[in-house]
């Protein structure tokens, strides 16, 4: 049954509105999933902070005009699932590459990172973008290493220095006592 023309520039302003927002996007042909296998993917998709939207391509290609993500719009065809990712840019890759994986039906069709179009090829390289926190986590052992480094080295000198002094002291009793180490 067709949508009547509110319900559908409804759903483009939504849509429209997710897309904006979405610093990542992907699309995917979900052809031969379940519905229980896209109820699992829906669950996940929550929990990683990734809006998955089932949308005709007309909708869909509506919804992208005037968004970074509007150089998706000449690969919409067939049915398609459109996964948006707001914080995270590798977020919406690494669902659907988890899912690629455990559906063989599932196929990805493009993915757009801040309004580049990539091939879906490219899956495995996005989804291995670190998260915002493993970024940070990175960034801060690359600036506390020199830290640490200084810290240590600081800390051999005290060492040093006691060492040196109880050798000498080792050597004065020894001299003094008359025998030999």
């Amino acid at each position: 049954m067709p949508f009547p023309l509110a319900r559908k520039e409804e759903i483009v302003a939504e849509v429209n509105a997710e897309v904006r927002e979405a610093v990542s996007a992907a699309t995917a042909d979900y052809r031969g999933l379940t519905v229980a296998e896209m109820t699992s993917m829906r669950a996940d998709a929550r929990s990683s902070g990734v809006s998955l939207r089932v949308i005709r391509n007309t909708l869909a290609r509506r919804a992208v005009e005037g968004t970074v993500h509007e150089c998706m719009k000449e690969t919409l065809s067939g049915p398609t699932l459109l996964a948006l990712s707001n914080d995270d840019p590798g977020a919406a890759a690494r669902l659907l590459k988890k899912y690629v994986d455990e559906f063989r039906s599932l196929e990805v069709t493009a993915l757009s990172v801040d309004g580049e179009l990539l091939e879906a090829g490219q899956l495995n390289r996005i989804a291995s973008l670190p998260t915002l926190d493993e970024a940070r986590a990175r960034l801060m052992r690359t600036l506390l290493a020199p830290v640490d480094a200084l810290a240590r080295t600081l800390n051999e000198v005290p060492g040093n220095v006691v060492r040196a002094l109880a050798a000498v002291r080792d050597a004065r009793q020894s001299e003094s006592t008359g025998s030999e180490p």
